[in-house]
């Protein structure tokens, strides 16, 4: 609902008209934007994050979106998948390995995938369905307007589910940390990462976008080695030049 607020005084209410009057005749496409963008792509990751390890995590949803969404753009937008992009993913994948194993092999085969990892790859396919859906949006919808539907539209698919959580679940301990945590959960991780996200693929494709999200993992750890001090080490080095030099080939032409 953060998200919802943000935009909607970001906007002013006489923009939403003109030639955003068509929102209406797209309802569908904007319903299932929401289910698989909002409703299911949310719901599944934070699901998971109560039945599987933070590693886990971020090995399983960012390594198996580029995969999926690159299958699927092939499949229904016709991308063509040349080799290059081929071989940069698979470089991708395998810097983000070697930064979760630290170059451990045992540490490798001590990753356990249960419950929680299944859900994240659910995640993860739902986020590729989204990111596919997105590139078919009407041109006449503005991306700010598009935002502010498919939030609105997600979260009144999540209230009822909310209310049942919140009458079964332990009264919740507020505090300020929480509320900082929700404000940027609503307007950094969703409005402007969302923002971010749709417009890279309206200009270079849903196939080509997902490989940037590899970068994930190698900016959580500069920021856990600024924020908390966590050490770094040459494998944060290697692994990150690795990750940077498959999304440098992929994009090769």
């Amino acid at each position: 609902m953060v998200n919802c607020l943000f935009i909607y005084y970001s906007i002013r209410p006489e923009k939403i008209s003109g030639r955003e009057k068509n929102i209406s005749s797209h309802k569908k496409y904007l319903f299932f934007t929401a289910l698989f963008g909002v409703g299911l792509f949310n719901t599944f990751i934070y699901l998971a994050g109560h039945y599987t390890s933070a590693i886990n995590l971020a090995l399983i949803g960012t390594t198996a979106s580029p995969v999926f969404i690159t299958a699927l753009s092939f499949f229904f937008l016709k991308e063509k998948i040349k080799t290059l992009r081929i071989i940069g993913m698979a470089l991708c994948i395998a810097g983000i390995i070697l930064l979760l194993s630290q170059g451990s092999f045992s540490k490798l085969l001590q990753l356990h995938f249960g419950k929680g990892d299944l859900l994240i790859l659910c995640s993860a396919f739902f986020f590729s369905i989204y990111s596919i859906l997105v590139k078919k949006k009407p041109a006449t919808i503005s991306p700010i307007s598009f935002l502010f539907v498919i939030f609105i539209s997600g979260t009144l698919m999540l209230f009822p589910f909310s209310m049942i959580e919140l009458h079964n679940a332990p009264t919740l301990q507020w505090t300020t940390g929480m509320y900082l945590t929700i404000v940027y959960l609503g307007i950094g991780n969703s409005v402007i990462g969302f923002l971010c996200w749709n417009g890279a693929i309206a200009k270079i494709g849903a196939a080509r976008t997902s490989l940037f999200g590899n970068l994930i993992p190698v900016f959580s750890t500069i920021e856990a080695v600024i924020l908390l001090n966590e050490q770094f080490t040459i494998f944060h080095l290697i692994s990150g030049i690795v990750v940077i030099a498959g999304i440098v080939i992929a994009n090769l032409k």
